[in-house]
């Protein structure tokens, strides 16, 4: 009985937070309660209960999904690898400005009064939407895939240099160093002593960024920008449903090959 009794009394109570510690998570938990409550009106959350009212609508649309109309296949599979050419291209040109731009933004590399400007400028290009990008080259350029690639190289550069910038301060001072003791100059630190350790970070960011890519430069075609957007909505706008249907299977069906190949590639290089 009193060897129980003194093993009980040996096992510490469990830890617990004052009221003081539990503020801040308070406050945060509370804030996020508040701010969905203040955006159900805005939102028009209240209007949920349509989807189930207009039930005629949704059956008509859901009549033309389970019938998809591959007539005009060739068409779409044709302008689905546009737009997969157009993500190509934003991708590779929004690579060779982000690398600079994310060695430039990151502090360990750059000092403050050039640093911090180009994360200014970085969160000036991330922003702005890629369709107003979009329509801004639309009327530089006029309709077609250069106003995507464009609106898809610079908002993803924005995106991909911040992420850059990140990998690249949370690098091993280590090789640095050692470069630098050898007599090497700042390339030759960023060359041999960073770049070998960001690559790998590097690259999966760039394959998650192509993938996202295929997608968005599907909703570029909407605004006239190439691809296979342009086809989808006018198949939508001519309420024809099964077409509709048909180009979203073979999206789906381009986006998982790309995600697929994306892994494959990512295993092979990381």
């Amino acid at each position: 009985m009193t060897s129980t009794t003194t093993t009980t009394s040996a096992v510490p109570p469990p830890p617990r937070q004052t009221l003081a510690q539990r503020a801040p998570d308070l406050l945060i938990w509370g804030s996020l309660v508040l701010l969905l409550m203040i955006a159900f009106g805005p939102a028009e959350l209240y209007k949920l209960p349509l989807l189930f009212s207009n039930s005629a609508n949704m059956q008509e649309l859901g009549r033309g999904f389970i019938r998809p109309d591959f007539t005009n296949i060739g068409l779409y599979v044709s302008k689905m690898w546009e737009t997969i050419q157009m993500a190509i291209w934003g991708t590779f040109l929004a690579i060779l400005t982000a690398i600079p731009l994310g060695l430039l933004a990151s502090k360990n590399i750059t000092p403050a009064f050039i640093q911090l400007p180009i994360r200014r400028f970085l969160d000036i290009v991330r922003s702005v939407p890629d369709l107003v990008i979009g329509m801004i080259f639309l009327v530089a350029v006029g309709p077609g895939p250069l106003a995507g690639v464009m609106a898809l190289a610079i908002g993803t550069s924005g995106v991909l240099a911040k992420l850059f910038s990140e990998a690249t301060e949370s690098i091993d001072r280590g090789p640095v160093e050692g470069v630098r003791a050898t007599g090497g100059a700042k390339l030759h630190e960023i060359v041999w002593g960073v770049i070998p350790q960001v690559a790998p970070l590097w690259t999966s960011y760039a394959l998650y960024r192509f993938e996202s890519n295929s997608r968005s430069a599907t909703v570029l075609g909407l605004i006239g920008a190439g691809g296979v957007g342009q086809v989808l909505v006018d198949s939508m706008n001519a309420f024809d449903y099964s077409s509709t249907a048909a180009i979203v299977v073979i999206i789906i069906v381009a986006v998982s090959l790309i995600d697929m190949l994306s892994q494959a590639i990512r295993s092979r290089l990381l």
